[in-house]
This record gives structure tokens, C-alpha cells and sequence, in this order.
């Protein structure tokens, strides 16, 4: 996904002269694409992400689309009151680019381990929330938020997920997407946890078991027609999310149903179970360590069948 959002932002920035990218000295691999074609609209704000935010929101508030980029905690739980005070109640025009959201960085242990962002993120007025779950998604939401004026937080994953669309017709901000036609189950997912969601129907397939599928690319606004419409003809709603499962993406749409008690649909959050890791590893591992993964997803699922 990271490479998918440079390459997209370096197209848009040769062509808006507005854009900035400010890195927080991280991801210089990655970003050297930009910086070579748009020198001028890069900065390196050195290991200080709260002074890196508040730059990007003077920056904003002089006219600047800004991307501030690194990794995990550090662009958000790191520098949260700088976000909350110098950008979102200013409405300045920051978006906040978070590489590796969840699991992502697991080996480097629970500090680097982003898994309370979306509910920090989400929590604050004026912020939109951002994850998507494919490269597609990826693109169209880079695009999505370099139009949108105002302050934004956008979860990518780090790099090798697999592509669920072909193309995207029409995204918008706030809109849920179709990946699959089904009955009886709905199953919602945001970021990059898609691909175990996708592992997770194939398994299904052999009971002759066919969800309903979304996607959630955006968080908040969260797409209150589609959550409503699938608790009208489904008996179950399911909500997938690398996240603690206080506050985040299961819970936005709790909140939805809550305020429509005459819906039908049962809701089963899977998500982390309100704990820190204590464990350290890959990202693969970690979601089987926490209940995240295909197999998880199926079993828990087929538990409340």
C-alpha cells in the first residue's frame, strides 16, 4: 500500500504545487520517488513528530494540502494533542499518514504496534478516518483526501497485500464497497485485515456458506445506509478490524445499530480483545495469536451460526 500511495501523490504533486509530504526521518526508501520529482515540496522534519504536525498545520493554514508520513504510533498516539489543538480544530488541511497499521511492525514489540489509532483518530471532531483494505482502495483514498479540505487519517499497511479490485467506480469519502453478494451473514472489514476475510469466505465456500461482503474504507463518516440495509435482511453482522476492539472500527458501527434497536441483525465484533501484546513476531502470527486470522474468523463465525 505505501508504495501505491507515493506513487499516487507524486502524480497528484507534479500537478498541484500545494502538496507537501513531511516525513518524520523515516521511509526514505519509499519516499525517494517523491522527493526527486518534487524536491521542493519535501521535508524532512528530523525524529520529531509532535513539532512535524504542528509545522504541517502552519504550513496548512498558509494554503499547503499536507502528508505527514511515518510509522505506526509515532504520527498519531505520539503527537495526538498536536493533531487535536494545531490541526483538527483549526480544520488545516493535514492528512495524517500512518504506515503499518495493527500488526504490521510486530516484531518490534507493542510500542511499535498500532492498535488503539482508529479510536484515538476517530474520537476527534473534525477528522475523517481512512483505511483502506487493497492497493485499489489505497489509490482512490490518496486521491480522495488530497481534494478533501480538512484534517484526515489515513491507515495503510506496509506493503504486499494482495488487490481486491479491478477498479473502483465512483468512491467516495463515507462509502462502503461490495466485494461479495451474499445472504444470512454480512461480513464488514477495514484495512488491511480484508485479505484474512477473503481467506475466511473460501472456507466457507466448502459448507456452501456465502456472506455478504464489505469493505469499509472509510471509518468515520461510517456508511450508515449499508450497515442499516444488512441488518434488515441479515442475521448476523460481522466486523473485522486489526484493532483493539474498544472504540475502532466494530464499534462505529455498533453505535449505528444501537440507535436502530428494531434491526435484526445480531453484531459480533472480531477484533483484539482489549488487551496490549505481549508477544513479539510477524504480522501473519500475531493475528493467529489474537484471534485475527482466516481460521479465527471462521470459527468464531460458525460458533454463532
Amino acid at each position: 500500500m505505501r508504495d501505491t500511495f507515493v506513487k499516487t501523490l507524486v502524480e497528484l504533486a507534479k500537478k498541484d504545487k500545494s502538496i507537501e509530504v513531511i516525513t518524520g526521518d523515516l521511509g526514505f526508501g519509499v519516499l525517494k520517488p517523491f522527493w526527486e520529482t518534487c524536491p521542493d515540496q519535501f521535508t524532512n522534519a528530523g525524529i520529531a513528530e509532535q513539532n512535524m504536525t504542528s509545522v504541517a498545520a502552519g504550513m496548512a493554514l498558509c494554503g499547503k494540502t499536507v502528508f505527514t508520513y511515518s510509522i505506526g504510533n509515532f504520527p498519531t498516539l505520539r503527537c495526538l494533542e498536536q493533531i487535536r489543538n494545531d490541526c483538527a480544530y483549526h480544520d488545516a488541511n493535514v492528512k495524517i499518514v500512518c504506515i503499518g497499521g495493527g500488526f504490521v511492525y510486530g516484531s518490534l514489540g507493542m510500542s511499535h504496534q498500532a492498535t488503539e489509532d482508529i479510536a484515538a483518530l476517530r474520537s476527534l471532531p473534525n477528522v475523517i478516518v481512512m483505511a483502506p483494505g487493497d492497493l485499489i482502495e489505497a489509490q482512490e483514498c490518496t486521491k480522495a483526501l488530497a481534494k478533501y479540505k480538512g484534517t484526515a487519517y489515513l491507515r495503510l499497511g506496509r506493503g504486499g497485500e494482495k488487490r481486491i479490485h479491478e477498479k473502483i467506480e465512483n468512491f467516495e469519502i463515507g462509502k462502503a464497497i461490495k466485494v461479495h453478494d451474499g445472504s444470512k451473514i454480512a461480513i464488514f472489514s477495514t484495512g488491511a485485515i480484508f485479505e484474512e476475510v477473503e481467506l475466511a469466505c473460501k472456507e466457507f465456500e466448502k459448507d456452501n456458506i456465502y456472506p455478504l461482503v464489505y469493505t469499509f474504507p472509510t471509518v468515520k463518516p461510517i456508511d450508515k445506509k449499508v450497515i442499516l440495509d444488512c441488518a434488515e435482511k441479515c442475521d448476523i453482522i460481522v466486523t473485522c478490524e486489526e484493532h483493539n476492539i474498544v472504540g475502532g472500527f466494530g464499534s462505529a458501527v455498533s453505535e449505528v445499530l444501537a440507535e436502530e434497536p428494531s434491526k435484526k441483525a445480531k453484531l459480533v465484533r472480531i477484533a483484539i480483545n482489549d488487551v496490549y501484546s505481549e508477544k513479539v513476531g510477524n504480522q501473519k502470527y500475531l493475528r493467529a495469536q489474537y484471534g485475527l486470522d482466516y481460521l479465527s474468523i471462521v470459527d468464531r463465525i460458525k460458533k454463532e451460526i
